[in-house]
């Protein structure tokens, strides 16, 4: 499919490049993957480069720097998760308590 659809292949390449920049941490190649992706004709990944270049400085981070908020995020989403399961039934007080007995 690839050899027959040059927007495919395209797409292909530049989600395989940004993978690899996220994975061995070359937040300095942003700039040209940003580039590459503009010169392009594939909407959605423009969409994606447009709200990558408001927070760029932030994102060349998250691709270079070894720290990450990921601890915080799964805590997030575990009180999101009790929240869920609690919809309709009562109020932050009842949400607390769940929060608090889980850990």
């Amino acid at each position: 499919m690839l050899v027959h659809c040059h927007e495919l292949d395209a797409l292909t390449t530049h989600v395989r490049s940004f993978a690899q920049m996220l994975t061995e941490r070359q937040g300095e190649r942003l700039p040209q993957w940003l580039d590459a992706v503009r010169r392009d004709d594939l909407p959605s990944l423009h969409t994606l480069a447009a709200g990558i270049e408001r927070d760029r400085d932030a994102v060349i981070a998250g691709l270079t720097l070894p720290w990450n908020s990921g601890v915080v995020a799964g805590h997030v989403n575990r009180i999101k998760m009790l929240k869920r399961q609690m919809f309709g039934r009562a109020g932050f007080a009842l949400l607390r308590k769940r929060v608090l007995l889980a850990s």
